[in-house]
């Protein structure tokens, strides 16, 4: 038998497992400081009126960009954690694709800069990225559920929970007046860092555990 056709040795890869799930948080938290630095050096920014994507245009976009590319990362980070833990089930695997596939859309959100500047030249995406994400927010931890509570309960009634909460909060943004949707598009936020504090902290846990 040749090296080509052994059985590779399965290693869980713990400190791996724990960088992932730290670089997980902290690039949420880098987002969260990128949107504070913005509110104070955009001028004649009403962090209350004004949404995420209006700091995202003009002169200083940089600043928020770097925390998109940054939260982006964290998606991309609780996707290969899902895949390198696979806790059993369709709705594992799904999650696993749907954490790319948000990382990938945050990205383009950043990428494409078709917000906050009236941007119409060539084909605007940026709506339909927005609904995407959208969308996947709302399925993405309930499919996850069942598989995070073999680590937990908590874990799996949480997800449930953030599921239902971004479902019935996600809608509202769309119909509310300009002078409060930069406040509420905050908070939308907060639900979608919740998501990945809890599979940051699910795997950290479990590579601290590994490590003994």
């Amino acid at each position: 038998m040749n090296d080509e056709t052994k059985s590779p040795k399965l290693e869980n890869a713990p400190t791996l497992m724990i960088v992932l799930g730290w670089y997980a948080i902290i690039g949420c938290l880098v987002f969260s400081a990128a949107i504070i630095a913005a509110d104070l050096f955009v001028p004649d920014h009403d962090w209350i009126a004004d949404t995420i994507s209006d700091l995202g245009a003009g002169k200083y976009e940089f600043i928020v960009d770097i925390g998109i590319y940054a939260f982006s990362g964290s998606l991309i980070s609780v996707a290969l954690l899902a895949a390198h833990v696979h806790m059993g089930g369709w709705g594992w695997s799904c999650g696993i694709i749907g954490l790319a596939l948000l990382g990938l859309i945050v990205f383009l959100v950043g990428a494409r800069n078709e917000y906050g500047d009236n941007d119409s030249d060539g084909v605007v995406i940026h709506i339909y990225l927005v609904y995407a994400l959208g969308l996947l927010m709302a399925i993405i931890p309930w499919l996850m559920s069942q598989g995070a509570a073999r680590a937990g309960r908590y874990y799996g009634q949480v997800l449930v929970g953030i599921s239902i909460v971004w479902a019935i909060s996600a809608p509202v943004f769309f119909f509310l007046p300009d002078e409060i949707d930069g406040i509420y598009e905050r908070y939308l936020g907060l639900i979608a860092f919740a998501f990945v504090f809890v599979l940051a902290r699910l795997f950290i846990r479990r590579g601290r555990k590994l490590k003994g």
